[in-house]
């Protein structure tokens, strides 16, 4: 999706924006990302807000009204959602501002038990049960092996995707950022997420799984429901590296592969 800065916006939706945070007195568009059209650090007379949005049009909106709904359920490792905008043709959400760096998952960073505690947070948060978001057992039911989805369901609530750009390092912890896709599930499945993530950055699968294990929610689960995530992780990756055959798609690809066979399963 192409970006512009803030000053793009029409007129009354700068204006809207403003009513919420006083007048804006600097926008610096920020770096990175791909999934909204507006991404920018604003300096307001009410302090500094981080405001990201997409048209109301757009297919992604969707995402972006699930992310605003499970907010306030988030663990302290989150940033604040502080308000949700629908105006002018445009969907905008203001953040906290997260003054942080990117996570570095490389073998032996400081980052890694920081991203840790992050997530060991995020293991004891329950879904909102009135809230809409998506059920574990559907997104990986045509990945899973037949008879096997049972073991993706659950009640916690999942983020799922751990790439590094989704984790900002600040203030000496790690802050998860990106909702657009909370699901409900067994809580396992976040710590395997994890370790597909930390093999990608070059740690061997062995390592990876040690990580993993640390959670309680991992050592718990049941041999086959394991197996059942390296199947329908493995899956899932490959379709994601047919369709579209960028490098980095093609190594999660085969990482993915050797994640299913640490975990049992035969490819």
């Amino acid at each position: 999706m192409s970006r512009i800065p803030f000053e793009q916006l029409p007129v009354d939706v700068r204006q809207a924006v403003a009513d919420k945070t006083g007048a804006v007195r600097q926008a610096v568009t920020a770096p990175g990302g791909m999934n909204s059209g507006i991404a920018s650090v604003l300096e307001t007379d009410s302090g500094p807000v981080f405001v990201k949005g997409i048209p109301t049009g757009h297919p992604q909106v969707r995402a972006q009204h699930r992310e605003a709904a499970v907010a306030p359920y988030l663990p302290a490792s989150c940033p604040r959602l502080y308000w949700h905008l629908e105006f002018g043709g445009w969907s905008l959400l203001g953040y906290e501002v997260v003054d942080g760096r990117h996570a570095d998952y490389a073998p032996g960073s400081p980052d890694l038990p920081l991203v840790e505690a992050a997530l060991a947070e995020l293991q004891e948060i329950t879904a909102p049960a009135d809230v809409e978001i998506k059920q574990a057992v559907d997104r990986w039911a045509q990945y899973a092996p037949r008879g096997t989805v049972q073991h993706f369901d659950g009640d916690a609530l999942l983020h799922t995707d751990f790439a590094p750009d989704n984790v900002l390092i600040a203030g000496g912890r790690a802050r998860l950022i990106d909702w657009a896709w909370p699901t409900r599930g067994a809580a396992w499945i976040d710590p395997g997420a994890l370790a597909l993530r930390l093999m990608d950055a070059g740690h061997p699968v062995e390592s990876a799984l040690e990580c993993a294990n640390r959670f309680p929610s991992w050592r718990d689960a049941a041999p086959e429901a394991l197996a059942a995530f390296g199947t329908a992780t493995a899956s899932l990756w490959r379709e994601i590296a047919e369709q579209d055959e960028a490098l980095w798609k093609r190594a999660m690809a085969e990482q993915a592969t050797v994640l299913a066979r640490a975990l049992g399963t035969s490819l």
